[in-house]
Order: structure tokens, then C-alpha cells, then sequence
């Protein structure tokens, strides 16, 4: 308690946090400075895609770091192809500008849309959101994020943006002129509260940007790199952006985020001197991404994920035919949400007191996004806790 009084009068109060040290992690297990084990069905809000304490990776990373830290982009490492080239191949994407957080590259990607259309010398510079979607919170990406109490605090911010409604196709059409440059959406909504977009709703918003020379962004920071069945939620719509948003579980919890871009946007957007960063990309930073690529497939990580996901999603909806407190289940693969009919602070605490840690989405739900190596027991030992806890 003392150490958390100290931490509490140093560090700015901008979370309240659980009063809880952790020491250290094995596999989906958190441990407490007392040795007391939390199964984490969080992964530090959806970072810890391998767990804790894998050990190809831990290696791989010591490795590095006794190799080279940084250099700067002014110079190539090792690192630098082969990480690229891992993630593109992941991600089906063309050309990839890594940087230190997902925040930083939503705002990349942002520069490249607008820097897109002033090379064609349209005057076009708006951005179509979505409501309920979560973007960052720097100023441009708190502009595009659709809850107006996360940006009424810091207004005015970036001006031209305008939010449509999620799997609305005609509440987005409405929003186009002449001086929309493009549009940013999540293919699953994670911090608005686990909501998937449709196929069709997908589809017709390409069309759109298609139609209106318009730049397509995807935010995949969340629902990204394995956690829903495939390499990115993307390739399940068959529907392709032309910049992909990445980071989480890119780097397994070390701080790295990137963004891809189509061909055409590489070569009609950003140029020297129009973007940067000090330390993204950085040879630790690579290591992390290159590692985290490798394993997952070498491990088959989406066939696991496909069926931990599944049975994570029955057992749910099994759960809720139990209580009626639940009023929907929805999701995909390992994201996946318990919408209340109440909001769910109260039960998450109490389900930390019983040693499973939890997070919120939106304003009623329980947001279920843990290690991707999570096994079918972990799930059961979850739904115990969950079912007293409800």
C-alpha cells in the first residue's frame, strides 16, 4: 500500500488503476508482489498477443538489445527489411512507416490522406468518421474519435470531421463534398464497446472512396494481428483499405505501431521531408515486430486463435441464457464483448477481487480481448469466476 500511496503522489492521476503491484507474468498469468496469480483475460488491453514471458521472444529481444538500441532513420539496421517485409506480408499492405504507439500512427496516417490530396491540388482536407469509434488522443486522432466526451475537453480540435453511423452505408454517403479527403473506421469497434462492421457496410464504403477519389483508413490498432481469426480483420471482409493502422499486438508489449500503405498512396503521398519520427522504427522495436511475425506462424497462431475464439464465444452466450443481466454477446475470435444492462465497473471489480482482470468498452460492456495463447481451459476458469461474479 505504501509503494501505491508513493506511486499515486508521483505520477499524474489520469488512470485509477486497481491497487495492485504486478512482479511478473508466466504464459496468461499475472503475479502480484505478494505471489498472488490473476488470470489476465486483458493482455494489457490487447498487447500481449504471446503472453508473458515467452521465451523465443524474451531472447530474440535480449539479443538486440546487447546488439544496437538505435541509430536514428537516418540509417538502415539489420532489422529494417526483414521486418518490413514480415509485417507487409502479414498484412497484405505495399509499403509500411513504423512508429513508436498506434496514436502516432493514426496521425501518419492522417497526414498521408490529406498530403494524398493536396499533391492532386483538390482543396480537399475533411475526414468521415465514425460514431463510437477510438482513434487516440492526440489532437488528431481525438478529432476523428466518435465520443464527443473524450474530445469536448480539448476543443477546438483539427477542424473537418464529420461522423457517420457504424454498418449505416447512407449516414456516410450524406457526409461526402467536395472537400472530403477520406474516411477512417474500425472494422471492429473495440474501445466503443465490440461492435463488427458488415460485409456489405465494408464494401460500400470502398465504393464509395473509390467513386470519390477518397482515401480509405482502416484503425486495425485493436482488432489487428491475429486477434480475430486472421492476420488482420481485413482479410475476413475482403474488402482492402488504402492505409492500414497497426500496433498492440505488433510488438507483443514492446512500444512499436506502423502504418501500411497501398502502392498508389506510397507513391502519391508522403515524401522526404513530409513525416518523421526519432525513434520509430528503431532496431529493438524491429526485433520485436520481425519475432512476433515469425512465431505466429510459426505457431499457427490463427487456426488457435479460430478455435480458443469459438469456444470463447459459445461459452459467452451459454453464459448469458444463465443471466439475464447479459443483453448481448458479440465480437469475433479472441475480441469479444458482453454488452450489461447496467454498466459493468462494479463487476469487474469484483472479478479482480477473485484474481481475473477484466477491462470495459463502451459504457456497458465487458470488453474479453486476452493472450492469443490462451487455451480452452483458461476460458472455463474464466467463466467460473464470470458466472459469480454476475
Amino acid at each position: 500500500m505504501e509503494y501505491i500511496q508513493a506511486a499515486e503522489k508521483a505520477i499524474l492521476h489520469t488512470y485509477n488503476r486497481f491497487p495492485v503491484v504486478f512482479e511478473h507474468g508466466e504464459g496468461v498469468y499475472l503475479y502480484d508482489t505478494d505471489g498472488q496469480k490473476y488470470l489476465d483475460f486483458g493482455a494489457g488491453i490487447a498487447v500481449s498477443s504471446l503472453g508473458y514471458s515467452n521465451e523465443e521472444y524474451k531472447e530474440a529481444m535480449k539479443a538486440q538489445f546487447d546488439k544496437l538500441i538505435h541509430t536514428s532513420n537516418l540509417y538502415y539496421s539489420e532489422n529494417t527489411a526483414p521486418a518490413a517485409e514480415k509485417l507487409l506480408e502479414l498484412s497484405g499492405m505495399e509499403r509500411v512507416f513504423f512508429t513508436n504507439s498506434g496514436t502516432e500512427a493514426i496521425e501518419g496516417a492522417l497526414k498521408a490522406a490529406r498530403k494524398y490530396a493536396y499533391g492532386k491540388e483538390s482543396g480537399r482536407y475533411k475526414f468521415i468518421a465514425l460514431e463510437h469509434s477510438f482513434h487516440g488522443r492526440s489532437f488528431g486522432a481525438l478529432s476523428v474519435t466518435g465520443t464527443e466526451s473524450y474530445r469536448a475537453p480539448f476543443e477546438p480540435l483539427v477542424p473537418g470531421v464529420s461522423f457517420g453511423k457504424m454498418n449505416d452505408l447512407e449516414s456516410v454517403k450524406a457526409l461526402i463534398d467536395d472537400e472530403t479527403c477520406g474516411i477512417i473506421l474500425e472494422p471492429i469497434q473495440g474501445e466503443g464497446g465490440i461492435f463488427p462492421s458488415q460485409k456489405e457496410f465494408l464494401a460500400g464504403v470502398r465504393a464509395l472512396c473509390d467513386a470519390h477519389d477518397l482515401v480509405l483508413i482502416y484503425d486495425e490498432i485493436q482488432c489487428g494481428m491475429g486477434r480475430t481469426g486472421s492476420y488482420f480483420a481485413w482479410q475476413q471482409y475482403d474488402v482492402k483499405p488504402d492505409i492500414l493502422v497497426m500496433a498492440k499486438a505488433i510488438g507483443n508489449g514492446f512500444p512499436v505501431g506502423a502504418f501500411g500503405l497501398s502502392e498508389k498512396l506510397a507513391t502519391n503521398s508522403l515524401a522526404p521531408g513530409d513525416h518523421g519520427t526519432t525513434y520509430g522504427g528503431n532496431p529493438l522495436a524491429l526485433q520485436a515486430v520481425q519475432t512476433v511475425a515469425t512465431i505466429f506462424q510459426k505457431s499457427d497462431i490463427l487456426t488457435h486463435v479460430k478455435e480458443v475464439g469459438s469456444y470463447l464465444e459459445q461459452s459467452l452466450k451459454a453464459l448469458m441464457a444463465q443471466k439475464p443481466i447479459i443483453k448481448e454477446v458479440r465480437g469475433a475470435g479472441l475480441m469479444q464483448g458482453v454488452e450489461l444492462k447496467e454498466a459493468p465497473g462494479a463487476y469487474i471489480q469484483k472479478a479482480f477481487e477473485k484474481k481475473l482482470l477484466l477491462i470495459g468498452a463502451g459504457s456497458n460492456t465487458i470488453r474479453f480481448v486476452p493472450p492469443l495463447v490462451i487455451e480452452k481451459e483458461h476460458v472455463d476458469q474464466m467463466i467460473q469466476i464470470l458466472k459469480e461474479t454476475l
